[in-house]
């Protein structure tokens, strides 16, 4: 089996756009999802953000590969603090469930770490669903650790 995160092309929009539908639908029923959904995620259909970020130098879009199939993506990007030091930041991650035990996962966010550190970044954050421990243990085995949590009062 062979595993890759490459850099992701125009030729790649489409398939990228449905894996972004893909996590957004795993994800908006669960705690925290339904405001997620609609503030933090991916707005769906995604395929002109997708084009905007493959466009734009201070993002990285990686098509994860298994055999060359495309079953997984992730999309970083690099925000200026106001000291003017750098913070990689993880958009999106997702890796289709039949490529979760593989290794696919680790090898998209070790491309994102690589292209955060080559940028001088301070560090690196990832938002992460309070119920989704699998993806929060993920995060934790790449040295992830929570600096904030954001509380909510659902009023409707």
């Amino acid at each position: 089996m062979d595993l890759a995160a490459r850099r992701a092309g125009a030729a790649d929009l489409e398939r990228l756009a449905e894996l972004a539908a893909d996590a957004v639908a795993e994800q908006a029923d669960g705690r925290g999802g339904p405001i997620w959904a609609r503030r933090e995620s991916r707005a769906i259909p995604a395929t002109q953000s997708l084009r905007a970020a493959l466009d734009d130098a201070d993002h990285l879009v990686l098509a994860g590969t298994i055999d060359e199939a495309v079953v997984g993506y992730a999309v970083a990007t690099v925000e200026v603090l106001r000291d003017g030091s750098r913070l990689g930041r993880v958009e999106d991650i997702y890796v289709e469930a039949e490529g979760r035990a593989v290794g696919l996962g680790e090898t998209l966010i070790d491309e994102v770490i690589a292209w955060c550190d080559e940028r001088a970044c301070v560090g690196i954050d990832a938002l992460v669903l309070p119920g989704n421990r699998e993806t929060k243990n993920f995060f934790e085995t790449f040295g992830f650790t929570a600096r904030a949590l954001v509380v909510h009062r659902k009023l409707r």
